[in-house]
């Protein structure tokens, strides 16, 4: 069996995106371990299990190993939709992120897919919140 396990997610600063993926999206934070040569290791997820995020600092532009990654945060996928956050409550969710300050894109619509609605996380990257249909 196969399963991807965690993704890297480039970040500007560890705590930031802790904050917006915890206390906003309600991921738990599943790792926050600094190693003997200080390098930090930050995972947040879903906290009902399922693929992690790997905040990266994408470093300063020119940094040393940056190559380039700094430009990259906030358009890692090129300004589409790279995420796909599947909740079984998209009403509920969707009250809960507003609340949290959470800019969506557009009003809640309904596709054959579910119902959809386009998000910018902490850097303006568009995610999508979707609810499948209901199996009958």
């Amino acid at each position: 069996m196969l399963r991807l396990s965690d993704v890297t997610y480039l970040v500007r600063d560890h705590d930031e995106a802790i904050t917006f993926f915890v206390d906003a999206l309600g991921f738990a934070l599943r790792e926050d371990e600094t190693n003997a040569a200080g390098r930090r290791r930050v995972v947040v997820g879903p906290s009902d299990g399922g693929t992690g995020l790997v905040l990266a600092l994408a470093g300063a532009p020119g940094a040393p190993g940056a190559s380039g990654a700094a430009d990259a945060v906030g358009r890692q996928a090129g300004g589409k939709v790279a995420f796909f956050l599947e909740t079984d409550d998209f009403a509920a969710q969707h009250a809960r992120m507003l609340a949290a300050g959470v800019r969506f894109r557009e009003e809640p619509r309904y596709e054959e897919y579910g119902t959809v609605a386009v998000f910018e996380d902490l850097y303006g990257m568009p995610w999508d919140l979707i609810e499948p249909p209901a199996q009958g």
